[in-house]
């Protein structure tokens, strides 16, 4: 992560009657810990959830995207001490402060978090996470609105859940022998430890969802979530087609720690002659952006050191803005293995593809012909990184040791070379494909739909894109906000 080296070149004043407030936030970080940069304030806030609060007022008003956007985070937003102590004071707690300064948290901040540990939030960033090794995507069950079941997406590499044999299209309807539905389905899923209750689908023989069944059929298997470190590189294929080598990537996450995994899979298409890649992203919700300019250098390779992506901050953090480059080495990880392609094919699925998966899409297509195939994007332009309570703020150099609150609020918008944003609404499929419970397939299997429709699209390039008619679309999907919001696919500065 880097540094705030120029804090000095900052200085906030807050209008106040009687006594002025000052807010010298960028110029004592260097110094002392955030909690006692204001001048007159601090002397009246002993260490108590209100300590918290102060950090989170102070951090949110120095760092936040959308500061100009929130009233309270303005800097002449209080009197006096009083005044400002008050205002804490109204919220029982740091976290509802912090959602109270969130802007549109419905339609544009989605993504700001706070965590009580900032462990945790760590840990998650660097791709470890209590987890049983599964996703799934959660339906209405046909002809009710409250009635919910799951069908497996993905199981985890050597995780519980593949140590157990479950495989992805698996349809489950219970947990612990309860049904899942709207009011039940987030606490039952959030145990640590569960038994699913599988069961059957029956279409029927019609393409018709209405007439569709999900009944029980007995089977159940026992997880336990385990603190579990996943490698995002998934899956790697090279498939040999009318003698033409696609290479097939499904990637999960864009984590640092692993950077090293990616650039090999990379190696490995170097030597088998891999010509056309399939980058699937169907279910990679984000991270690093760092690594995703890796990613950006490793497909391409004929573009080093031009503008992969450019970061925007805050007038407070103006200093911070950064453009991220095309480039033919890690930091510390050797050369990077190129392909030197001038097209790409990336799958996606309608809100699990995000965040810097976004970013590679909209980083690459000024470059290179991006094919995307399968549903809108989720529409994440934004990128966030972890706020401590921190003599560096960025850091956890001279961190508070009264408590282990941290915060992962947006702080930059992210554009390609052109200064094009990802659309808030997603970025729109040229070939539209939708996942349903019936039509998921073998991962890297030529007949998986998104990936078949991806080598139909290479072998017959010479004719213009098609749309595939399916009728995926109508299911009725479930979004668990607790299990969507989860940060670790998130889009992070480092």
């Amino acid at each position: 992560m880097r540094h705030l080296k120029n804090f000095r070149e900052h200085l906030f004043n807050m209008s106040a009657l009687g006594k002025k407030i000052k807010i010298l936030l960028l110029a004592c970080i260097v110094a002392i810990p955030l909690t006692s940069c204001f001048e007159d304030m601090d002397d009246n806030i002993s260490f108590s959830s209100l300590g918290v609060k102060d950090f989170v007022w102070k951090g949110m008003n120095l760092v936040y995207l959308y500061k100009p956007e929130v009233p309270d985070l303005a800097n002449d937003r209080f009197t006096n001490d009083e005044d400002y102590n008050n205002y804490l004071n109204g919220f029982d707690t740091p976290e509802d402060l912090f959602e109270s300064l969130k802007y549109l948290p419905d339609d544009v901040d989605r993504f700001s978090r706070i965590y009580s540990n900032y462990l945790d939030l760590q840990n998650l960033l660097s791709g470890t996470s209590l987890s049983n090794g599964l996703e799934f995507n959660l339906y209405f069950v046909p002809g009710s609105d409250s009635e919910i079941f799951g069908a497996i997406t993905l199981v985890l590499n050597n995780s519980p859940a593949e140590n157990a044999g479950l495989q992805r299209g698996q349809i489950f309807r219970a947990i612990n022998n309860q049904n899942l539905n709207l009011n039940n389905f987030n606490d039952l899923l959030e145990l640590n430890s569960y038994t699913l209750n599988f069961a059957d689908y029956d279409d029927n023989g019609t393409t018709e969802i209405a007439d569709d069944t999900v009944i029980l059929n007995g089977e159940t298997e026992d997880l336990t979530k385990v603190a579990y470190t996943e490698n995002p590189v998934y899956k790697t294929e090279v498939l040999s087609i009318d003698g033409i080598n696609i290479g097939y990537l499904m990637y999960n996450r864009f984590t640092s720690n692993f950077n090293s995994a990616l650039n090999s899979a990379f190696s490995q298409f170097q030597a088998e002659g891999v010509t056309e890649l399939v980058l699937d992203l169907r279910y990679n919700g984000g991270g690093s952006v760092q690594t995703a300019a890796y990613l950006g250098s490793m497909i391409t390779g004929q573009f080093n050191g031009e503008v992969f992506s450019k970061t925007f901050h805050n007038d407070n953090l103006q200093n911070l803005d950064t453009n991220y480059v095309f480039t033919n080495s890690i930091e510390g990880g050797g050369s990077i293995n190129s392909l030197n392609l001038n097209k790409v094919y990336v799958l996606t699925t309608n809100n699990r593809t995000a965040s810097a998966s976004e970013l590679v899409i909209n980083s690459l297509k000024p470059y290179i012909d991006v094919v995307v195939i399968g549903q809108n994007t989720a529409g994440k332009t934004q990128a966030s990184q972890i706020v401590y309570d921190s003599s560096t703020l960025f850091t956890t150099e001279g961190i508070n040791p009264n408590h282990s609150y941290a915060m992962l609020p947006l702080i930059a918008n992210s554009t390609n070379v052109n200064d094009q944003l990802v659309p808030s609404d997603g970025l729109v499929p040229d070939i539209e494909i939708a996942e349903s419970p019936l039509t998921f397939g073998v991962l890297g299997d030529v007949n998986e739909p998104l990936l078949a429709a991806a080598i139909s699209e290479i072998t017959l390039a010479d004719r213009p894109l098609q749309q595939i008619d399916n009728y995926s679309n109508s299911w009725q999907e479930i979004k668990s906000l607790k299990l969507e919001s989860s940060i670790e696919k998130s889009m992070f500065i480092e």
